[in-house]
């Protein structure tokens, strides 16, 4: 399940405004839109986290990257150069690691620079361990970004777009992760 927290109003979980408000402490300025995205994952946090935190690789489980190349070592400040599939209006996007928290499960990364019209784009992915309500380890994934709002558009349809792509890497985050969980249950059962 998805959620945008701009569509929830006072939907939120006690968990998860905790967690908003510690981790995606986004600031934008007038001329920006942001919002919060919020994924159950059934799947441990290890497999989950295995998979975000892999800023050389973002195409284990972004379906919109077709190659990435990080520039000198993997550490905050690197630089990745992304490709970008056809279908959407980019094809490159280079992006600098902001933050990488392995204890607390939190990822950030800023666009510096590319052939789209994502300016000013940041985002924070944060990983938190739960239990589904069938007793399976899960994970509650959190990304929120800020960006700013092309002229000519508005602020929803700024935001309606970055959502729809982050709701797609989202749905594919948790189809890896599960299926990892599966692969990882079945070597157990040998």
């Amino acid at each position: 399940m998805e959620i945008s927290v701009g569509d929830l109003g006072g939907g939120l979980g006690k968990t998860e405004k905790e967690y908003i408000q510690r981790h995606h402490k986004q600031q934008p300025a007038d001329n920006q839109c942001t919002s919060a995205l919020i994924k159950h994952i059934k799947a441990p946090v290890h497999l989950v986290w295995s998979l975000v935190r892999r800023f050389d690789e973002p195409q284990k489980y972004k379906p919109f990257v077709s190659r990435c190349v990080v520039q000198g070592n993997l550490e905050i400040g690197s630089v990745r150069e992304v490709d970008v599939r056809s279908g959407l209006p980019a094809t490159t996007s280079t992006e600098r690691l902001e933050l990488l928290n392995e204890d607390d499960h939190v990822l950030s990364v800023r666009i510096v620079g590319g052939d789209h019209r994502l300016r000013n784009y940041s985002s924070i992915v944060s990983v938190h361990p739960e239990v589904s309500t069938e007793g399976i380890a899960g994970t509650l994934v959190i990304e929120s970004f800020v960006v700013d709002v092309p002229e000519g558009n508005t602020k929803d349809e700024t935001c309606y777009f970055v959502e729809a792509l982050i709701k797609c890497n989202l749905k594919s985050l948790a189809n890896v992760s599960e299926r990892l969980r599966f692969q990882d249950q079945n070597k157990m059962d040998l």
